[in-house]
């Protein structure tokens, strides 16, 4: 059945009937999985008689379900498949002269609105020149006005006179690579090249583009496949000839250009959203009514910066009435439903060309973050691991659950579909968002009478839970940000229910009689995020839901992971939030045979494990320092990540972690408690010898180590991220005169009484990144350095460290010239209580 629906999904414009077969087909998928769950779970804990009959009556349940639900629905839905068209290949179309001729009506050469600076940008990347044809890019997400951009350049009366030659091609979702050429050799001849095979035609289009100054727009090339056909035709030879191409997918302006950054297409901020609003509502010799400017920002801000969702709004206070103050006050307070209410459905199909275009695995991964409140910095760690707990990710051959997941963040990302919001030392994505409309898209394509993905419980100003409480036993997955109290005292009953999520940003204190509601009211659940919901005790019954994966709870004073949790087999991903110093681990981790992510900032003590599990387990954070046993770590030899809390004295001499050969994060946290982490110093770091062989990110906490240690982590061969926090390190002076740290890449140090630190002997060959925070004794930063810098970012530092920074800037401008948008500039970054006077706080 999930082969049909991966089999619908390469297909192309299907009608209601055909969509009304995915529905039932995904339903039964569920039906099917919840009869097997079910048994399980009734299996838990029960007799050999009552298992007996258990498994008569499963036998008679699947038997329905496949004979007279599965197979007919099976059969009707490969016949109606097999009659539906596939999606266009190169060489066909269907629709796609239509739909160019719709975008040429679409596009606007009045009401543009705050694309002059970027214009100007652009402008000067064509007036370079090179020595060999140049490809400039126009990239962002849907609605953002990519087209309406390079239209504007296209008519832009300098362009038309410095280009003897300006072509402009729609090159479009449905690319044909027959129309493409024919519409590029219309602008040099006017004879009918429409017979000439394929061959001919290549060799036409190339031969005129060899010679002379020419720009070749490319609008709306969708996949690097697409673009390679182009790029055969292109002259790389012709430093006169320049290509603006505009694409949706970061990776097609990747191959077009591997020296140049794509020009990443930015939101409109406030002003300029209020002044497209302005023009739309009441066109360029009217003037918004002074009593609706408050309102009108308003609306204008919601819109997110995306010229679509303004303009789509505004045609909305057209239609119903300009000037009415009810009608504004009503858009103002929820211009997303406004947006889904437009009649044209503009902003549901631009951002479904994307969605239509995804592979059948991403589809729901992509969906699924419409699972976050609004406005969410959504943590990529946590949105992975759902993902995985979800079922959406398959383990490939050669590749993990987990670097599968990163691999279909990192693509959502290329797509512009996902906002990438902070990223890690070493470039990865750390937090991410999307943008209020595709979250809107996302709820919609996922809810009930389409996916049934999940289902956001939302209470009305009267009272009213949508949906109703009866109903949420269809639903699949629950989110709830507000009002989860209200919500579990109504008992709601979800037989159906696999996740319970709640994201809110205020905490829940939950009262202790509610405790056991969540277990009691969904008990096939997989997935339990409940992080701002503080229970009083851990919930008693939760150790019956037998089929979590993932399960992230915030307990007051929890200092032990119950044994029953033992039985919980299916466990992959267990965090947890206590106040307690320790955390024991009474569960006996190796019967839980799926665990892989165990995480808290307590000290995890484990005392024993007995069974043979812990294979798998990847991320344990953070371990108890006297816990740091060859038990324990043989157990778990296929680490990655490794936190470690108390006196790490006791690793001085310690030779277990280098036993980790996987091993690629650490964290070291000292604490003496109750003694001061300052009187109890550590006095050295373990031996080069004695580290994992393959660790990659070392962080160190509140250590007081002495600045001469920093010649053991100089030894580390495979070190490429040094974090130093909360005084590591003490002392007013740091030489570094050796050469070390053969493969560092980013440096932080944070909260440090250091004053004085001198380079000599080109220390720190590889580093590009370096974060300097509260270093408010630090003098300046070695200007040896500078050499391979590529980022510094400073906070509550001195003055005269910032303007060693501004010298080290002003000597990569030197040495690299200013060249605009090529790769491997220098940013510098000063937060803005820092910035020296008369200077910017950010230059790049």
């Amino acid at each position: 059945m999930i082969a049909v629906l991966k089999d619908s999904a390469k297909k192309g414009e299907k009608g209601q009937v055909f969509l009304q077969f995915e529905k039932q087909i995904r339903e039964a998928v569920y039906d099917a999985e919840d009869t097997l769950d079910s048994c399980l779970t009734q299996r838990s804990g029960k007799g050999t008689g009552i298992l007996n009959r258990k498994s008569i009556d499963l036998a008679k349940k699947v038997k329905d379900l496949r004979v007279n639900q599965l197979e007919p629905l099976f059969n009707r839905a490969t016949q109606a498949l097999t009659a539906l068209p596939s999606q266009p290949a190169s060489g066909a179309t269907p629709g796609a002269s239509g739909d160019k001729l719709r975008k040429i009506q679409l596009l606007r050469e009045d009401n543009v609105v705050g694309f002059a600076d970027q214009e100007a940008t652009l402008i000067k990347y064509l007036n370079e020149e090179t020595e060999h044809l140049d490809v400039i890019s126009i990239v962002g997400m849907p609605g953002l006005g990519k087209t309406t951009l390079a239209w504007k350049i296209y008519r832009n009366q300098q362009i038309q006179f410095d280009f003897p030659v300006l072509i402009w091609v729609y090159v479009s979702q449905d690319f044909n690579m027959r129309e493409v050429f024919l519409t590029i050799l219309k602008k040099f001849t006017d004879r009918d090249m429409s017979n000439l095979d394929d061959q001919d035609l290549t060799q036409q289009v190339r031969s005129c583009l060899e010679k002379g100054r020419f720009l070749l727009f490319m609008d709306d090339v969708w996949t690097i496949e697409d673009w390679r056909v182009i790029n055969y035709v292109l002259p790389k030879n012709n430093k006169l000839g320049k290509v603006l191409i505009t694409s949706r997918h970061a990776g097609v302006a990747a191959q077009a250009n591997c020296n140049r950054e794509p020009h990443q297409l930015r939101f409109l901020n406030v002003d300029e959203s209020w002044e497209l609003l302005q023009l739309e509502v009441f066109g360029r010799n009217n003037g918004c009514p002074q009593e609706l400017e408050g309102l009108g920002r308003k609306i204008a801000d919601q819109c997110g910066g995306v010229p679509l969702a303004v303009v789509v709004i505004g045609g909305i206070l057209v239609e119903k009435c300009v000037d009415r103050t009810d009608l504004w006050n009503k858009v103002s307070d929820s211009v997303s439903t406004y947006l889904r209410d437009d009649n044209q459905k503009r902003t549901e199909n631009i951002i479904s060309l994307s969605y239509n275009k995804l592979p059948y695995e991403l589809r729901d991964c992509f969906l699924y973050i419409g699972v976050f409140p609004e406005d969410t910095e959504i943590p990529a760690w946590k949105l992975m691991r759902l993902w995985i707990a979800e079922g959406f990710i398959q383990e490939s051959q050669w590749r993990s659950l987990e670097e599968v997941a990163e691999d279909n963040l990192n693509d959502l990302v290329a797509r512009n579909l996902v906002m990438v919001e902070k990223t890690k030392a070493n470039g990865d994505v750390k937090t991410c968002r999307v943008h209020d409309m595709i979250r809107e898209f996302c709820q919609n394509e996922a809810a009930f009478a389409n996916k049934n993905l999940f289902q956001e419980v939302k209470k009305t100003r009267v009272g009213v839970f949508h949906p109703d409480i009866p109903d949420i036993e269809q639903r699949r997955r629950l989110c709830i940000h507000s009002n989860v109290t209200d919500f579990l005292q109504r008992k709601p009953k979800g037989p159906k229910v696999r996740s319970f999520l709640c994201f809110s940003k205020d905490t829940i204190n939950l009262p202790p009689e509610y405790t056991p509601l969540i277990p009691e009211s969904f008990n096939l659940l997989r997935v339990i995020d409940a992080n701002p919901i503080k229970f009083t005790r851990f919930p008693p019954k939760l150790t019956k839901l037998i089929h979590l994966r993932y399960l992230t709870l915030s307990v007051n004073d929890f200092k032990a992971l119950p044994e029953g949790v033992s039985s919980l087999w299916n466990l992959q991903t267990v965090k947890i939030q206590t106040t307690s110093r320790e955390f024991e681990i009474r569960a006996d981790i190796g019967k839980m045979k799926q665990l892989r992510h165990l995480k808290t900032k307590a000290a995890i003590v484990i005392k024993e494990v007995k069974g043979k599990g812990g294979e798998k387990l990847q991320t344990l954070s953070r371990l108890s320092a006297k816990c740091c046993t060859e038990e324990v770590f043989n157990r778990a030899s296929n680490l990655k990540n490794l936190g470690i809390r108390g006196n790490l004295a006791i690793l001085e001499n310690a030779n277990c972690l280098a036993k980790l050969e996987r091993l690629e994060k650490l964290k070291l946290v000292h604490d003496t408690f109750p003694d001061q982490a300052a009187e109890m110093a550590l006095s050295r770091l373990p031996l080069t010898h004695n580290f994992p062989p393959k660790l990659r990110i070392l962080t160190l906490s509140s250590t007081y180590l002495d600045w001469g240690e920093m010649a053991t982590l100089g030894t580390l061969r495979h070190l490429a991220v040094l974090k130093l926090k909360e005084m590591a390190f003490k002392g007013s002076l740091w030489k570094c005169e050796s050469r070390g740290f053969p493969c560092l890449e980013s440096l932080h140090i944070t909260r440090t009484d250091l004053k004085i630190w001198t380079a000599s002997d080109d220390p720190f060959p590889k580093l590009k990144n370096l974060v300097l925070k509260n270093c408010e004794k630090l003098q300046k930063i070695p200007a040896l350095l500078g050499k391979t810098l590529q980022l510094v970012e400073i906070e509550r530092v001195t003055p005269s460290l910032v303007q060693s920074a501004r010298e080290i800037e002003a000597g990569k401008q030197q040495m690299q010239g200013q060249v605009g948008g090529r790769r491997g500039g220098f940013k510098l970054k000063i937060s803005p209580g820092d910035a020296l006077p008369n200077t910017s706080s950010t230059s790049n």
